[in-house]
């Protein structure tokens, strides 16, 4: 196994020092992890089911030493004398390491992980300690997602999950709903929202178009305001675009709001092999949380408008100020972001 080195002198300041390595190039010089508080350790695969784990770094014990480091169908080899001149050591798995994987080191002190896969790839990222131990995940290191039918899984879930816990996405279905009266225009509605975020999620994700994250959540925020304008105002006599083509509103936005869909799926660690697969079931599973909240938010609206219809008429422009003033805190709050200050 090759030793990974190079003439750089590592900084004192572990914020600095993540940066730099995981930014310079992965042949590191062995450095006293002692003194800036940051370890390095490299996961390398040098067979389909056969991998290597080491560390170039001092002042942490030696990785052949450790105990329930590994994922429970792994198993360390015997060792070799270039094992122990590079301390780590290789071993084998019943199955190939997937992105459901983790490596747990007892060490009280942040890690620098850099993995190179088998088909050529690499990943690094930075994982902190508890005080006792470090988790390093591998799905942040672009582990292979294993069977199909895990990986459709996987990120059906994480894509319903990830509507239901945006709340701005949320609310601005939410002002949809509000908007929109007739079932024919709802169904017009939200199949545009959904045509439309579909489209940017996609190209985002397959690389076709790039855009900066921050101002994009800052007009994900403009646009729930904008929704929320409409609301007060439609009961007021006042109809604009949005009332009259809501259908074409809700593609306009939706392009934005796929767009911040695509940020997130974009952290999630995608291997080039697993994007198409995981794009169809991660959208899939951003339509099914956002037809769920439609189908509750229906349901509540009938029984409020079945009860009393004046207090639909109280409630809804109500609903227009609270979308509004807390659309407008996250924008303010997203602001700073867009110019590159802190957030």
């Amino acid at each position: 196994m090759k030793l990974r080195r190079s003439s750089a002198r590592a900084p004192r300041t572990p914020a600095v020092t993540v940066a730099l390595l995981l930014f310079v190039p992965l042949s590191a010089s062995a450095h006293d992890a002692g003194i800036t508080s940051v370890a390095r350790v490299f996961i390398d695969q040098v067979g389909e089911r056969r991998y290597a784990l080491s560390t170039s770094d001092t002042g942490v014990p030696l990785l052949g030493d450790s105990k329930g480091v590994l994922p429970a169908r792994c198993h360390r080899l015997p060792d070799s004398p270039a094992a122990r001149a590079w301390s780590g050591f290789v071993f084998e798995c019943d199955q190939p390491l997937t992105f459901d994987d983790v490596i747990t080191l007892p060490w009280g002190l942040g890690v620098v992980a850099v993995a190179a896969w088998r088909d050529g790839s690499s990943a690094s990222a930075y994982f902190t300690a508890d005080g006792r131990s470090v988790t390093i995940r591998l799905e942040e290191l672009r582990a292979a997602a294993g069977s199909r039918f895990r990986l459709a899984r996987r990120y059906l879930a994480l894509g319903a999950e990830h509507i239901l816990l945006g709340v701005d996405h949320l609310l601005f279905v939410l002002g949809l709903l509000l908007l929109v009266r007739s079932v024919g225009s709802l169904v017009k509605t939200v199949t545009a929202f959904t045509v439309a975020h579909s489209v940017t999620l996609g190209a985002a994700v397959l690389g076709v178009v790039s855009v900066e994250r921050a101002p994009v959540e800052a007009a994900i925020a403009l646009s729930v305001v904008l929704l929320a304008r409409e609301i007060v105002l439609g009961p007021l006599g006042a109809t604009h675009l949005v009332h009259r083509w809501p259908w074409l509103v809700a593609f306009v936005f939706g392009l934005l709001h796929g767009l911040g869909f695509a940020g997130a799926l974009g952290q999630m660690g995608l291997r080039s092999d697993d994007i198409p697969l995981a794009l169809l079931f991660f959208n899939l599973g951003v339509e099914a949380g956002q037809l769920a909240f439609v189908a509750v938010a229906l349901a509540a609206s009938r029984t409020i408008r079945v009860r009393r219809e004046t207090v639909t008429a109280r409630l809804e422009p109500a609903l227009g100020y609270s979308l509004g003033t807390l659309a407008t805190f996250w924008f303010l709050l997203r602001l700073p972001a867009v110019w590159g200050g802190p957030t």
